[in-house]
């Protein structure tokens, strides 16, 4: 690359295309002045996809045809581009990374891959190892063969990358860092519409895992029946759904709304109308790691915010002034902040206006594509 032309990255495999962190990523590099080519497949058809797989299905000839189909076409796909300076792999890249890197040194190119997320950790906080230890231990042994392939790593927080080395032996040196951040295109401050009934709404919005501790937050509901002006509406769907509602069910809360996953739009308008929102409360190391996409979208939607405390966490956030921390593990905890936040408008707005500035100085894509390109930049040069 010389130093005229920009810089050209191709993002290649069977990435989520349609999932925020890859757009975001690459949102982030255009607006930086990099030009990104795409070069992408689907394989997989939906999260109950890959459990399947993940639970054994990968043993079946059906799948493995499907999958010998896909490279094929991403294979031929690349032979057609026009040149670059570096071959991407984006999330999840768990099995991408391995034709990548083949085609990468057919082109003599040097390859990047967004880790983001362990998939092998996931699969254990989601209890498919109790359906296919097999299929997990395989599942271990080759994301941890292909970290070692690419030559640069790519991760959201420190403490993702100390798991990363102590699971799989690998030096810190070959990580850097990019932020989940959020897309401001789509999460942006709107003028808050008067409450419906006077009600002080808490707003939930997300998948029901217990990564999340969602089952926390109905616990606080219930602490918090008696306060007839408060509102918890929970938006999305998940394996903890069904105990989520049973348990307002079973307790007969008038206080808790549920309401199916919508499109962003949407979303962002009940964002927009509440009074109060709420991150991560579970305590697995997946939710303790990282700093969830929900909490970059509440701040940047000026929305002051509740959040179990965690190391990952506090890296960004400073308690009282750009969030809430609470105690995770704990829906009377929880309640308390609520009640807390509730009496306490000015805190709120305080929050709110902080958490923003904190956004868009540092987290909103033209921050955080300036560092991915960065890194980048340290690769090609």
């Amino acid at each position: 690359m010389d130093n005229k032309s920009p810089l050209r990255v191709c993002y290649f495999g069977t990435y989520r295309g349609n999932y925020s962190r890859n757009q975001m990523m690459i949102a982030g590099l255009r607006l930086n002045g990099v030009e990104v080519i795409e070069c992408h497949q689907t394989l997989w058809h939906g999260i109950e996809d890959r459990v399947r797989v993940a639970s054994g299905d990968w043993m079946r000839l059906s799948f493995w045809w499907r999958v010998f189909k896909v490279y094929w076409r991403l294979s031929k796909d690349y032979f057609h581009l026009k040149d670059f300076d570096i071959l991407m792999v984006g999330y999840p890249g768990q099995f991408d990374v391995f034709p990548a890197r083949i085609l990468s040194w057919v082109k003599r190119k040097p390859l990047v891959w967004d880790v983001f997320m362990s998939i092998y950790l996931i699969s254990i906080e989601r209890e498919l190892d109790q359906h296919n230890q097999f299929s997990i231990k395989l599942l271990h042994f080759i994301e941890g063969i292909a970290l070692k392939l690419p030559n640069l790593l790519i991760l959201d927080t420190n403490e993702y990358v100390n798991w990363f080395t102590k699971q799989y032996k690998i030096k810190s040196d070959r990580f850097r860092l990019v932020p989940t951040g959020a897309d401001e295109r789509i999460f942006s401050p709107i003028d808050k519409k008067p409450s419906v009934g006077g009600k002080f709404r808490v707003l939930y919005a997300g998948t029901f895992i217990p990564n999340h501790g969602v089952m926390h937050i109905v616990e606080a509901a219930k602490y918090l029946e008696g306060e007839t002006d408060i509102l918890f509406e929970l938006i999305g769907t998940g394996p903890d759904l069904l105990k989520a509602q049973q348990y307002v069910t079973n307790n007969q809360l008038g206080n808790v709304k549920f309401h199916e996953w919508m499109e962003k739009d949407q979303l962002t308008q009940y964002i927009g109308r509440a009074d109060v929102c709420l991150g991560a409360f579970g305590t697995t190391p997946q939710s303790m790691m990282t700093v969830q996409n929900k909490i970059y979208e509440t701040i940047a939607m000026a929305k002051p915010l509740i959040s179990g405390d965690s190391p990952a966490a506090r890296q960004v956030f400073t308690h009282g002034e750009n969030i809430y921390f609470c105690e995770r593990d704990s829906g009377r905890s929880l309640a308390d902040a609520i009640m807390f936040l509730k009496q306490d408008e000015s805190l709120r707005e305080k929050i709110a206006q902080t958490g923003y500035i904190l956004f868009t100085q540092n987290y909103n894509l033209q921050n955080n594509g300036k560092r991915f390109c960065s890194h980048l930049l340290e690769v090609v040069s």
